[in-house]
């Protein structure tokens, strides 16, 4: 019966000490299913339409933004004015009858008939100068269209390089994310087996959360990117629109003195102020002919009463102005026209100095913005990269602990992004650089021809030694 009775015991002793063997087996890991919960929502949306280039954007831009044609239609106008402005007044005609008996007012045989044309003459050379104040009028105006047109194009070209910066950024996001996943996957895995502490686990799935918050602001970026751009192009904000491209950037940027060089040449504000000095002088040479008489000739035809000896005559009338007797009127509008003239050169000389520290200071930008990028591309980026393999190897092989690893990766991710920020925002220092030349900058020879390089992430192999 004792016998019995201690096979039993050891009966359920052996069975309980199985039971209590599998049991980490059989319980499933309730951290498994967290890091493909968070993955869903690293999802985004993907392009749906066919990318456009930057030359496809600014023709785009040149030919269907909204200023660009109320601007076109003011040249129209202005054109339009050239050829009025140098016309013959309207000529006149004129009937008159005198002479009829109050007696007998409905006894027109009795009536002098006169029917007479007028035609108003300038002065000498006054309609050469009108049509030549609306020509330069005109050219007043198309310098405004080129002005516009060239605003228009460095806010496409800086507005697709935003959006070109998102989608890397994107891309970026996405690796990121995977590296993240995997380095949660790694950790969850040394957690199962006891080899590192619940909390690895949980960093690396705050490091994951993060990064959906980093994807809302990116999406919200590339959002506001792509409306600005579709209203750069005419079209609805809400279009779709994705961009293809690279970052081209000249290796050497211009002198100074030849930005300053060109500028006077093509800046369109420059030449705005020129035609303004210009219609100044030609409104003053109009004053100055003020001095020339005007005429007026007259003809018609007069239908003599009954009676009269020659009942069909004809009269010819000539008159004409004399300024030089309103000689304090002229001279005081010859005045205000050279007063005119004097302000308008005077606002030549404010607009380009204007246009000089426009440019120094786009240029002050490009080359601190053209710094950063070198420093990035040849030092900062190789060393975070370089850090960031180590730091993996080395918690794979257990030589370092999660925090370290996730922080090589926050700083990588920060280097990377400031890389692309650095990079648009040299492409649009350059943008505004040449707006405020007023042409676009060589780069024969200079720009690169190379795609920015993508960040090359190492991988986390989930292992277990």
């Amino acid at each position: 019966m004792k016998a019995l009775r201690l096979g039993i015991l050891l009966l359920i002793a052996f069975g309980g000490a199985r039971g209590f063997a599998s049991e980490p087996a059989s319980v499933p890991d309730p951290l498994s299913g967290v890091t493909d919960l968070l993955a869903q929502e690293h999802q985004h949306s993907r392009p749906s339409t066919p990318p456009l280039s930057l030359a496809e954007l600014e023709a785009a831009a040149l030919a269907n933004n909204p200023e660009i044609r109320v601007a076109m239609r003011r040249v129209a106008i202005a054109e339009t004015r050239v050829r009025s402005a140098g016309s013959l007044s309207d000529p006149e005609f004129m009937y008159r009858g005198w002479g009829t008996p109050l007696a007998k007012p409905w006894d027109l045989n009795q009536t002098q008939h006169m029917f007479m044309f007028t035609q108003s003459l300038s002065g000498s050379g006054k309609r050469a100068l009108r049509t030549q104040l609306a020509s330069e009028g005109v050219e007043q105006v198309k310098a405004e269209l080129e002005a516009k047109k060239r605003d228009v194009t460095a806010q496409v070209r800086k507005t697709f390089y935003d959006l070109l910066r998102n989608q890397d950024e994107l891309l970026l996001h996405d690796e990121q994310a995977a590296l993240v996943r995997q380095s949660s996957e790694s950790a969850r895995i040394k957690y199962v087996v006891g080899r590192v502490p619940q909390q690895d686990v949980l960093k690396a799935q705050i490091a994951l959360t993060k990064l959906v918050e980093h994807l809302v602001m990116l999406e919200q970026d590339g959002g506001l990117a792509r409306a600005r751009l579709n209203t750069l192009l005419g079209r609805d904000p809400g279009s779709p629109l994705e961009v293809q491209g690279q970052y081209s950037p000249p290796q050497k940027l211009p002198a100074l003195l030849d930005l300053e060089k060109s500028a006077l040449e093509n800046r369109p504000e420059l030449a705005m102020a020129s035609s303004g000095v210009r219609q100044g002088e030609t409104r003053t040479k109009l004053a100055e002919k003020a001095y020339t008489s005007d005429y007026n000739l007259s003809a018609g035809y007069m239908l003599m009463p009954d009676g009269a000896r020659y009942r069909n005559t004809y009269m010819a009338e000539l008159s004409v102005t004399l300024p030089w007797l309103n000689r304090g009127h002229h001279d005081a509008e010859i005045a205000e026209a050279q007063a005119d003239v004097s302000a308008e050169r005077a606002e030549f000389d404010n607009q380009r100095a204007l246009v000089f520290e426009e440019i120094q200071e786009a240029l002050i930008r490009s080359q601190s913005a053209k710094r950063l990028v070198d420093l990035y591309s040849k030092t900062l980026r190789p060393q975070a990269q370089a850090s960031l393999k180590s730091t993996v190897a080395a918690y794979q092989a257990d030589r370092t602990d999660f925090l370290n690893l996730l922080d090589s990766q926050n700083t990588t991710l920060e280097v990377e992004l400031d890389y692309y920020r650095a990079a648009s925002e040299l492409e649009s220092r350059i943008a505004d650089l040449e707006r405020a030349v007023g042409a676009s900058l060589t780069r024969d020879g200079s720009e690169s021809n190379t795609p920015v390089p993508q960040a090359s992430l190492p991988q986390i192999t989930p292992e277990v030694r």
